[in-house]
């Protein structure tokens, strides 16, 4: 197990790496850090009581710096992702955890592995969405979808992505919810026909005409085809208090 006195080597080993990088011994110096690194990570990770979380995270985010000085982003941007589902599980910090989702995304995007990318990208969106930072998880969701849907494996899922970013929309303006189901229509035609656009139709008929009734009918016919989760369950509710007099249930 590690312990806080481990840091201090940890340090040491980073500091050698940022400054030896013109050595001509680093080709060989860097695999043995690398495999030095690797190592103990196992060790690292199967520790996750409390009083271990906080130099896990710290020696977490050594390692990746260490790693992307010797241009290993693939295993850098994994590492991103071990240190986010800390900060998400243990920590309890999701600001933090989008932060190494999103670097580790970026990582991704520069070794062209895109649909690990995005993968860490949706991680993102669906917490910006929690967090009612509703622009940037409509751009995250936009974005998704549109590298998704002329993709023959993925192209199912592209119209999930629309789904979610119209309900962002909606919870800010209903006009522009209207505006996006348009445009998402245009873009992927298959969009229309999919059960998730005829929903956004009748929610957008409801709340138009200020109608709570006929909102949590449209939402129970869908449910009991495709079972919404919480995330979407609570954009719903957002949006159904929304119209006057709403108790506020799905029920």
């Amino acid at each position: 197990m590690y312990v806080l006195g481990d840091i201090t080597k940890w340090k040491r080993h980073v500091r050698c790496t940022a400054e030896q990088p013109t050595c001509s011994r680093w080709p060989r110096t860097g695999a043995v850090l690398e495999m030095h690194f690797a190592r103990p990570h196992v060790s690292i990770c199967s520790c996750r009581t409390n009083t271990t979380v906080p130099p896990v995270s710290l020696m977490l985010e050594m390692l990746t710096r260490s790693l992307t000085l010797m241009g290993r982003f693939t295993i850098a941007a994994k590492h991103h992702i071990s240190i986010a589902e800390i900060y998400e599980s243990e920590l309890v910090d999701i600001e933090k955890a989008i932060a190494h989702y999103e670097q580790a995304a970026d990582y991704y995007k520069g070794e062209e592995s895109n649909s690990s990318a995005n993968k860490c990208l949706l991680k993102v969106g669906a917490y910006c969405a929690q967090l009612e930072q509703y622009q940037k998880a409509i751009e995250i969701y936009e974005q998704v979808g549109a590298n998704t849907m002329d993709n023959p494996l993925l192209k199912y899922s592209a119209k999930e992505y629309f789904f979610k970013a119209a309900l962002c929309h909606f919870i800010v303006d209903e006009l522009n919810a209207k505006i996006a189901v348009e445009k998402y229509e245009e873009m992927f035609p298959a969009f229309s026909d999919s059960r998730e656009c005829k929903l956004l139709k009748k929610l957008l008929e409801a709340h138009e005409e200020q109608n709570s009734d006929a909102f949590t009918e449209a939402v129970k016919e869908f449910d009991s085809i495709s079972r919404l989760d919480q995330w979407h369950t609570t954009l719903l509710l957002r949006i159904k208090k929304t119209i006057q007099g709403d108790e506020g249930d799905l029920k």
